[in-house]
């Protein structure tokens, strides 16, 4: 009997612990799926982690903004490509200080008045080099959880191109006025001296009257030139090009100017091979032939002549130019003969009656076509101007 008690009390002991056992295996199964599964929720957060800063670091090296991050202590923490562009940096700059890293003091004050007021903005730096630049800085200062100091931000923007723009607005503006100024000043003053008893005299009426019309004129030609320049420049103008023999439109102004080329004993020349085909605008192109032997005519050297050429280049492309014998133009000013208003010679340029802006809607109607143009001149041996058109075969 008490056998049979000892081997029954074994069995429920070992029931007992084989129950205990598998709840034991169970619940370390569990643990062991819980842990998996917080390992994968870790292991998820880091990826999107990752993923996000890479975003993040997208972002910053796509702007074109320059951006600066600095630490509580002041040390660069993070700066983009752009910032390096901007600045002409060379290596990694982390770790160093604002002046270390880009030796401005002006930008040290910037990031230190953003720590008093919390934000600056709209400060302009200009860059000396060998092209000045001018960037608009913002710098604002953050903070922890706890509202410490945890750092400094400050964005670069490139201003350079629009203070480029509106320098030219300005002179633009400036320029215009004053071209409009001058025939109106002198037709104003014509017109009281007529009104004053000037026009009981029949001569001195009628030669008032034809330099009144004189200046009318050259307010009528300013006029027309801006709004073709401002047509050209805004792409307003649609050209219709078709097949031109380029010597019948050399003939074709050669006759326009005739008589103005015999007031100074100019010579106008043809050196157009015959059966020379451009792609070009009819009416257009004839704006640029006159503009340019127009030009030669009213400052080549009296008694001389105007030679105009053109050969056919390697590919689809003909060249053409006009050239003088006259004083030539200077270096130095060259490159610019074809901005709008530029003269080399100021008070000549208002006697022969030109706008300033004949050069400058010759280079966008080439343009246009998909040509260039370019000046070649030395003082004293006259100058050329070429120009290239599509070729026509």
């Amino acid at each position: 009997m008490l056998t049979l008690l000892t081997i029954a009390l074994a069995v429920a002991l070992g029931v007992v612990v084989w129950i205990w056992l598998t709840r034991e295996r169970q619940l370390e199964n569990r643990l062991r799926q819980s842990q998996l599964e917080l390992a994968e929720v870790k292991a998820a957060r880091n990826l999107a982690l990752v993923e996000e800063q890479d975003k993040q670091q997208t972002v910053f090296n796509s702007m074109v903004e320059g951006l600066l991050i600095l630490d509580e202590n002041g040390q660069v923490q993070f700066s983009n490509p752009t910032l390096g562009t901007l600045f002409d940096l060379h290596g990694d700059i982390r770790g160093k200080t604002l002046l270390e890293a880009l030796r401005h003091h002006e930008l040290k004050a910037v990031a230190e008045r953003s720590l008093v007021e919390g934000r600056v903005t709209d400060f302009e730096l200009t860059l000396s080099g060998r092209e000045t630049r001018v960037l608009e800085v913002n710098a604002a200062s953050f903070r922890d959880r706890d509202r410490a100091h945890a750092g400094t931000i400050l964005v670069f923007h490139d201003l350079t191109r629009i203070k480029q723009l509106e320098n030219v607005r300005k002179e633009f503006v400036a320029n215009v006025s004053h071209e409009l100024r001058t025939p109106l000043s002198l037709i104003k003053g014509y017109v009281e001296t007529l009104i004053d008893g000037a026009k009981d005299d029949p001569a001195i009426a009628l030669r008032f009257l034809q330099t009144i019309e004189k200046h009318a004129d050259r307010l009528s030609f300013l006029i027309e030139d801006l709004l073709t320049i401002s047509q050209l420049e805004s792409g307003q103008i649609v050209l219709n090009q078709q097949p031109l023999e380029l010597g019948e439109q050399v003939d074709q102004v050669i006759r326009d100017l005739h008589a103005r080329a015999a007031e100074r004993s100019i010579t106008l020349v043809n050196e157009v091979s015959t059966g020379l085909l451009v792609n070009a605008d009819g009416d257009r192109f004839q704006q640029v032939l006159f503009n340019l032997v127009d030009n030669a005519v009213k400052y080549g050297r009296q008694g001389g002549s105007v030679r105009l050429g053109a050969r056919r280049m390697d590919g689809d492309r003909v060249e053409g130019w006009v050239a003088d014998d006259g004083p030539g133009i200077p270096a130095e000013a060259s490159e610019r003969v074809f901005e709008r208003f530029f003269r080399v010679d100021r008070a000549r340029s208002r006697d022969a009656g030109g706008t300033g802006l004949g050069l400058s809607i010759v280079k966008h109607i080439v343009q246009s076509h998909g040509g260039e143009v370019r000046l070649q001149s030395e003082p004293g041996k006259g100058c050329t101007f070429f120009y290239t058109l599509p070729a026509r075969n």
